[in-house]
C-alpha cells in the first residue's frame, strides 16, 4: 500500500477524509466547484497544511487559464498535494455526488419547470451563487492583499470583466506580465 502515501505522507485514512470532504463540498457547489474554493482552502491550507496559500492560488490560476471545464482546478490542487492519486481522489470525490445530483435534479426540474416552486428556487439561487463567488474571490486575493499593485490589478480586472466582453485570458496575461515585471 505504499502507493497510497502522497507527497505529504498521507495515509489511507487521510485520503479517505479528503475524498469524503470533497464529496461533501460537491453537494454544496452551487454556482460550480469554484464556489467551494474557500472551504477547500480552509481544509487543504489552513486545517491540514497540505498546500500553501501560494500553491492553492497558483493551482486555481493555472487551471482557470487552461481551456476546458471550470472544475479543472480540483485535480490540479490534488496533484499538487499528492500527485496522480491526489488528482484522482479529489476529482472523483467532487464529480460523483454533483453529477448524480445534477442529472437527477435536471430530470425532475424539467418535468416541473413551470411550477411556482421551481421558478422561485431558480430565482432564489442567484444571490446565493453570487455570494459564494464573491467569497471565492476574497480567498483568492489573500496572498496579494499586502501588495498595492496586485490589489489594483484585481480591481481593474473586476471592472473590465463587469463592463466589457473582453476575454478573461487577456486579464490573466496582464496579471502574468505584472508579476513578471515585479509590480505585484
Amino acid at each position: 500500500m505504499s502507493w497510497l502515501v502522497g507527497t505529504h505522507g498521507l495515509t489511507l485514512a487521510d485520503w479517505l477524509g479528503v475524498f469524503v470532504q470533497f464529496m461533501l463540498l460537491s453537494t454544496l457547489a452551487i454556482g460550480g466547484a469554484i464556489a467551494t474554493a474557500p472551504d477547500m482552502h480552509r481544509y487543504l491550507v489552513n486545517q491540514h497544511g497540505w498546500l500553501t496559500d501560494a500553491q492553492f492560488t497558483s493551482s486555481i490560476a493555472l487551471a482557470q487559464a487552461a481551456p476546458g471545464p471550470n472544475v479543472l482546478f480540483i485535480p490540479v490542487l490534488g496533484y499538487g498535494m499528492g500527485g496522480l492519486l491526489g488528482a484522482a481522489v479529489m476529482l472523483l470525490g467532487s464529480l460523483i455526488p454533483s453529477t448524480t445530483l445534477a442529472l437527477t435534479a435536471t430530470r425532475w426540474g424539467t418535468q416541473r419547470r413551470d411550477t411556482r416552486g421551481v421558478r422561485a428556487f431558480v430565482a432564489g439561487m442567484a444571490p446565493v451563487t453570487l455570494g459564494l463567488l464573491l467569497s471565492t474571490g476574497w480567498v483568492l486575493t489573500e496572498p496579494s492583499r499586502g501588495h498595492l499593485g496586485a490589489m489594483l490589478l484585481v480591481g481593474v480586472t473586476v471592472l473590465v470583466m463587469w463592463r466589457t466582453k473582453l476575454s478573461p485570458i487577456w486579464m490573466v496575461a496582464l496579471g502574468a506580465l505584472v508579476g513578471v515585471l515585479g509590480w505585484a
